[in-house]
C-alpha cells in the first residue's frame, strides 16, 4: 500500500512516499525548483517520489496532507477580526491567498495530479508528532512538538505507545515559542522562517543581559513551563511585522536594517532570547518527565531545530534517550501525515525497532548513477578523473589534509535542512583559517557563523563532551541536532579580553578550531558505516592520514541558494566559488583544469539573501 504525504503552501513544501509503513523516499520542492524555502505545490518532489519507485499516481492508495486548511483559515479570520481595524491590510492580503488557493487543497491535489483516490487531511501538530514518533527508535515515548503555529496549536505534548498517539496538553496561538524567537530574529535584522539559526549562532557572542527583561515584559512562564506572551509588544497578529514600536522602546531602537553592521545589542539580544527559550523548554520537559513512565523523548516542529536547546535537554533533562526528527520543520510533516495514516488511522503495528530508527540516515532523496554523471560531464566537456573507491577516499583525504576545500556529491540526497554528507562541502577541521575562508570565499555568508564537525562514530568521546552527561564510544548524533563541547577548548585562554567580538572567532584555540564556536561548542554529527558508508570511509582515510577523525561539513550551496540536488547544480556551485575540487560519485574534478565557466546571468541576484 503506497501513501504519498504532502506539505505545501506555507514554506518548505515537500513530498514523501511510504510503502506499507516503510519510508521509501522524501524530498523538498526547493531542491528541484531552486527557490529557497519554496512553498508552492511540490510537483517536482512528487514526480521524484513516483519515479523513484517506478509507480504512477494511480498506484497510490491515499494522499495525506499535513494540516487542516479549514481550521487554519478559521484561526486567521478570528485573529484578524479580533485585531480590526488595525489588521485590515494583512487581512485582505491573507484572504486573496486563501480564497484563490490555500483553502481548496483537495481540489488542487485532484486537479494537479489527476488523482481520484482518497485524500486524508491530517492536523498540523499530529503530522509533526507522527514524524517524531513513528520513525524514532522507540515504541513507547513522550513527544514534544514546538513551532510557530499550526491550525491553533503552537506547543503540544503527546504520548506514543506502540502505534497509538495521544495528545495530552497544548498551548494555543498567539502564545508561541517559535514566534517569540522569530520576533527576535526579525528585530535583529534576519529573515523570519529562515534566519533563526543565524540568531542561534550569534548568541554566544553576547551576554544574556536582557533575560530578566524578557521574562518581566514579554513572556510569563509558570513552573510547569506553560507560558503566555504579552501581545502588547508584538505585531504578528495584525500586520506584516513581528514587533511594534513598544518593542522598539523596550530595547531602545528600531529593528536592525538587514545586512547592516551587527552591534553588541544584537548579540546580547540573541544571547538573552536563546537562554530564555532553553529555560522554558527545559521546564516543559522536566514537568513532562515527572508524570511519565518512560525515559524516551521525541521532538519535532521548527523549534526542535534549535540544536543548542537540544544539547541542553540532552545534558540536563530527566530523559535518558532523545530522538529528534531531522526534518523537524514543515517539510517533515509530509512524512508525518503519511505515517500517521498508516499507523494511526489504519492501525498497523510498528515494526520491531531494536534501538534503530526508521529514518535511514535521512538519505531519502535523489540518487545519480556513475553513467548519468559521466554523460553530463562528457556532454559539457568538463575535465575529470575516474577513481576507484579506495583511491578516491585516499586522494580526497590527502587533498583535505593539504587544506583544499572539497565539494562532496555522493549517494542519496538528504531530507531536511541539514547536509549530512551526501550534498556537502568538506574541509579540514584542524585549520585555523578554514572557518573564515569557507564563510567568505565559499559560502558568501556572515563571518560569525560556525561550521559543524563530522566525526567517525565510535570516536566522539575522544573529541567532544556534554558537561553533565557522560558519553562513550556508543554515542550517536547522526542528524547534526545536538550541540556539545570541544574537549581541547581551553576556556581560560580563549575567553580573555573582549569575548563578545566577531573578531574573536579568528583566534580560537583548540585542536579543531575550524569547527569550534566562540564559546567552545560544536554541533555534532556522528557518521555511521551503516547509514553513510561513503563518508565513513573518507573519514577513516583522513584519520589514518592525520590521526584526526573530524572534518568540517557544511551544506553544498551558497548563501540564499537551496542545497544542490543534481550534478549540474553541484558543478555550478563549484565553479561559482573558490572550492578547489569536486567529487561527483567516483569522478574527481580539479578547478584549475576546468574550461572557462561563463554565467548566462548574474547568479548573485538569482538567489535572494536570507
Amino acid at each position: 500500500m503506497y501513501i504519498l504525504g504532502i506539505s505545501a503552501f506555507y514554506h518548505d513544501s515537500a513530498a514523501c512516499l511510504i510503502k506499507n509503513g516503510e519510508i521509501i523516499c522524501a524530498a523538498q520542492e526547493e531542491r528541484f525548483s531552486r527557490i529557497k524555502h519554496d512553498q508552492s505545490f511540490p510537483l517536482n518532489a512528487i514526480k521524484f517520489c513516483l519515479e523513484f519507485e517506478s509507480i504512477s499516481i494511480n498506484d497510490l492508495s491515499v494522499i495525506a496532507y499535513y494540516e487542516n486548511p479549514r481550521q487554519k483559515f478559521l484561526r486567521i479570520i478570528k485573529t484578524h477580526l479580533s485585531e480590526a481595524p488595525n489588521s485590515f491590510k494583512s487581512f485582505l492580503r491573507a484572504m486573496r491567498m486563501w480564497i484563490t488557493s490555500k483553502l481548496w487543497v483537495k481540489k488542487i491535489i485532484r486537479r494537479k495530479l489527476d488523482f481520484k483516490g482518497k485524500i486524508f487531511i491530517c492536523d498540523h501538530h499530529t503530522s509533526h508528532a507522527a514524524s517524531a514518533y513513528y520513525p524514532s527508535p522507540f515504541t513507547n515515548s513522550d513527544i514534544l512538538i514546538m513551532d510557530g503555529v499550526g491550525e491553533w496549536d503552537t506547543t503540544t505534548i503527546w504520548k506514543g505507545q506502540k502505534n497509538h498517539l495521544q495528545k495530552l496538553n497544548n498551548i494555543k496561538f498567539p502564545h508561541s515559542l517559535g514566534l517569540i524567537y522569530s520576533a527576535f530574529t526579525y528585530y535583529t535584522g534576519f529573515k523570519v522562517n529562515s534566519g533563526e539559526y543565524k540568531l542561534m549562532g550569534l548568541a554566544p557572542y553576547g551576554k544574556p543581559k536582557y533575560k530578566e527583561l524578557i521574562y518581566d515584559k514579554l513572556v510569563d512562564v509558570k513552573e510547569d513551563g506553560s507560558f503566555k506572551l504579552n501581545m502588547d509588544y508584538f505585531e504578528f497578529t495584525r500586520g506584516f511585522k513581528m514587533t511594534n514600536t513598544k518593542f522598539d522602546s523596550l530595547f531602545g531602537r528600531p529593528p536592525r536594517i538587514p545586512e547592516s553592521e551587527l552591534t553588541s545589542l544584537d548579540m546580547d539580544l540573541a544571547a538573552s532570547i536563546q537562554v530564555v527559550i532553553e529555560e522554558i523548554i527545559l521546564k516543559i520537559v522536566n514537568h513532562m518527565s515527572q508524570t511519565s513512565s518512560t525515559k524516551n523523548l521525541c521532538l519535532a516542529g521548527g523549534v526542535a531545530l534549535n540544536c543548542v536547546s537540544n544539547g541542553n535537554l540532552f545534558m540536563n533533562s530527566n530523559y535518558e534517550n532523545i530522538w529528534i526528527q531531522p526534518a523537524a520543520g514543515d517539510a517533515g510533516s509530509a512524512l508525518g501525515a503519511a505515517m500517521y495514516y498508516w499507523y494511526g488511522k489504519k492501525d498497523k503495528n510498528l515494526p520491531e525497532k531494536k534501538s534503530k530508527d526508521l529514518q535511514k540516515g535521512s538519505r531519502l532523496g535523489t540518487f545519480y548513477t556513475d553513467e548519468e554523471i559521466k554523460v553530463y560531464l562528457d556532454k559539457n566537456g568538463y575535465a575529470y578523473e575516474t577513481l576507484s573507491d579506495e583511491v578516491l577516499y585516499h586522494k580526497t583525504a590527502q587533498l583535505l589534509a593539504d587544506q583544499n576545500v572539497i565539494g562532496w556529491f555522493k549517494g542519496r540526497m538528504e531530507f531536511g535542512p541539514r547536509a549530512l554528507g551526501s550534498r556537502s562541502i568538506l574541509g579540514d577541521s584542524r585549520s585555523e583559517n578554514m572557518q573564515y575562508q569557507m564563510n567568505m570565499k565559499i559560502k558568501f555568508r556572515e563571518s560569525f557563523r560556525p561550521f559543524a564537525p563530522i566525526v567517525l562514530e565510535g570516536h566522539t568521546h575522544e573529541w567532544f563532551n556534554f558537561k553533565n552527561k557522560n558519553i562513550d564510544s556508543t554515542f550517536k548524533s547522526p542528524y547534526m541536532l545536538l550541540v556539545g563541547e570541544v574537549n581541547s577548548f581551553d576556556s581560560k585562554s580563549n575567553l580573555k579580553g573582549d569575548v563578545f567580538s566577531l573578531d574573536r572567532l579568528k583566534s580560537i584555540k583548540s585542536n579543531i578550531p575550524a569547527v569550534t564556536h566562540i564559546n567552545g561548542s560544536a554541533r555534532l554529527q556522528t557518521v555511521s558505516k551503516i547509514t553513510n558508508p561513503e563518508l565513513y570511509q573518507l573519514l577513516l582515510s583522513f584519520k589514518e592520514l592525520t590521526n584526526c577523525p573530524v572534518l568540517i561539513n557544511t551544506s553544498f550551496n551558497v548563501r540564499g541558494e537551496p542545497i544542490v540536488e543534481s550534478p549540474e547544480d553541484a558543478y555550478k556551485c563549484f565553479m561559482r566559488t573558490e572550492m578547489d575540487f569536486l567529487v561527483l560519485n567516483n569522478y574527481l574534478l580539479e578547478k584549475s583544469k576546468q574550461p572557462k565557466f561563463t554565467e548566462t546571468k548574474d547568479w548573485r541576484n538569482e538567489f535572494k539573501l536570507d
